[in-house]
């Protein structure tokens, strides 16, 4: 029985307003009288006091109509980060209801989710969208990202052709068009970039520098070299940053893109004098000679000899076509004379690719076969003596140096040397890439390097043979040799840092494994960690 909290009375009364009891004997109110247990959960009754299902005190809303408003709040905010249009935000929404169950959620778990979910919205309906950015938006590791995409699309259960491959091509369009670095560049430049960018790529692709590789980093090194090209000044740490790739691996993507451009540029006269360092001020020559090369149809006598109908006496001659005293830089030599000289010879070889009587154009090959007389070759040479002789009493040399001086390198307009008419400036299947010839054709760089690293085990492996047989036999050995572990990459290295001289931690593991009878195939895959799990610690359990 209650007792009054005030002057200890057991006699009350229930007040009508409040619905409280009153103290008969003093008149004091009793608190928290009426307070109702509930039971059967949250549908059983409802206190006075304590209302179940609601959120707290001022709010109407049930907990899971807040839960839901403020999931559908957060995937509005990363729509709108991300740039996504309504309908696009709707099928986010759509999306993250149906695996849920309507149920929705809270938490970090739940922005991981919602980013996800834009993905593969994204990228089921083929616009390219990088985890990167995505991961950015939502503060989330681009890992974790990705271990949740994986769930989503094994829930939904999606395949091609519903969920098709990336494509970086789209991925290159969406950075041109949505980067500042270029917001100020011309309408009319930056579809030339689109296309020249999209050329590039394609050739990418043939190369084999985007097989199992991040997208962004290639992107970002094809932006850049495009740029150049059109006279963009773009820093490579600046666009990586803006676009959410990885500065070093955008450097070694750009730095591969310039050495297959090196390689091709080996098939023009002046093939020889290009560098990695001079490679972007011929880089018009050489697109232009992989454009042409792209268009051309090879012929059926000369696909027997591996060779393909094309005619690089044009080609030269369109790269020369410009009059010398115009002053445009071919080539990026350290003498300014010398380089004048090489443009005149360059200029007077490329005449000999044509046929005077009207006959069809020959190649370099062609021309190195044909059968010249010693007279028609001396008479080549005294025209071309002359030709240079008037020139230089002509003072144009001279001129050519002095508007160079004031005016510095500059590179062929863009409207001079790029025409686009290549299939490889639109958008192709692989398959289509790949039958394309651009002048190069390369293995990719991961079957290289693996071919690389088997060699070097193998060298390894042959190095511990003889150590262990100098070991185990000592009067075989010679007492004067001396066994030199290091490999020919190891000799042959060109890099600055000095590789350390002497056995090393895998040469030990090479070692111990041999001893323990491991078959030189196994050992030459690498896989050391699974070979002494199963040779050397668990040797004695059968």
């Amino acid at each position: 029985m209650p007792i009054c909290i005030s002057c200890k009375g057991k006699t009350f009364i229930r007040d009508d307003i409040t619905n409280n009891l009153a103290c008969s004997t003093c008149g004091r109110l009793q608190e928290y009288d009426n307070l109702v247990d509930q039971y059967g959960g949250i549908n059983g009754p409802t206190g006075t006091f304590v209302s179940v299902g609601t959120t707290g005190t001022g709010n109407v809303y049930s907990y899971k109509e807040t839960k839901i408003y403020e999931a559908r709040k957060l995937i509005d905010d990363v729509s709108l980060r991300l740039g996504f249009s309504p309908s696009e935000s709707d099928d986010v929404k759509r999306m993250v209801a149906t695996i849920t169950e309507g149920e929705y959620g809270q938490g970090n778990w739940f922005n991981v989710f919602v980013g996800a979910c834009s993905y593969v919205g994204m990228r089921r309906d083929n616009k390219s969208l990088p985890i990167s950015e995505v991961a950015s938006v939502i503060g989330s590791d681009a890992y974790e990202l990705g271990r949740m995409i994986m769930r989503v699309v094994n829930f939904l259960d999606l395949k091609k052709p519903n969920f098709p491959e990336f494509d970086i091509v789209n991925l290159f369009e969406r950075t041109l068009r949505n980067s500042h670095s270029f917001a100020d560049v011309e309408g009319d430049k930056v579809q030339r970039m689109k296309k020249q960018g999209i050329f590039l790529i394609h050739c990418a692709m043939k190369w084999f520098l985007t097989t199992g590789r991040r997208p962004l980093p290639i992107v970002a090194a094809v932006l850049v070299l495009v740029a150049e090209l059109n006279g963009i000044s773009v820093r490579i740490e600046e666009l990586a940053k803006e676009i959410h790739a990885v500065v070093h691996t955008s450097r070694l993507r750009y730095r591969e893109l310039l050495q297959a451009l090196v390689k091709v540029a080996q098939a023009l006269p002046w093939g020889k004098d290009i560098t990695v360092k001079n490679v972007v001020k011929n880089a018009p020559f050489v697109i232009q000679y992989m454009e042409r090369k792209a268009m051309s149809k090879p012929s059926k006598k000369k696909d027997s000899e591996g060779d393909v109908g094309l005619d690089l006496g044009d080609v030269v001659r369109d790269c020369l076509r410009k009059d010398i005293g115009d002053g445009t830089d071919m080539m990026s030599f350290e003498d300014d004379s010398e380089t004048e000289m090489e443009k005149l010879k360059l200029a007077h070889q490329s005449r000999y690719f044509e046929v005077e009587d009207g006959g069809c154009a020959l190649s370099v090959d062609n021309v190195d076969k044909l059968k010249l007389s010693h007279e028609c070759l001396s008479m080549m040479y005294s025209k071309f003596l002359d030709e240079v002789g008037n020139v230089k009493s002509s003072g144009g040399l001279k001129e050519v140096r002095e508007r160079k001086k004031r005016r510095g390198f500059e590179l062929h307009a863009c409207t001079e040397w790029w025409n686009g008419k290549s299939a490889l400036s639109r958008r192709l299947l692989l398959k289509e890439i790949l039958e394309k010839d651009v002048g190069l054709d390369v293995v990719p760089p991961s079957f290289v390097n693996g071919c690389v690293t088997v060699k070097k085990r193998r060298e390894k492996i042959n190095a511990a043979k003889l150590r262990i047989d100098k070991i185990m036999h000592p009067l075989n050995a010679h007492s004067g040799d001396s066994i030199d572990t290091r490999t020919t990459e190891d000799v042959h290295s060109t890099k600055k840092r000095k590789r350390a001289q002497g056995i090393d931690w895998e040469d030990l593991i090479i070692e111990t494994l041999l001893l323990h009878r491991v078959k030189e195939e196994e050992i030459e895959k690498g896989w050391y960690n699974v070979l002494l799990e199963l040779h050397v610690f668990n040797s004695g359990i059968v």
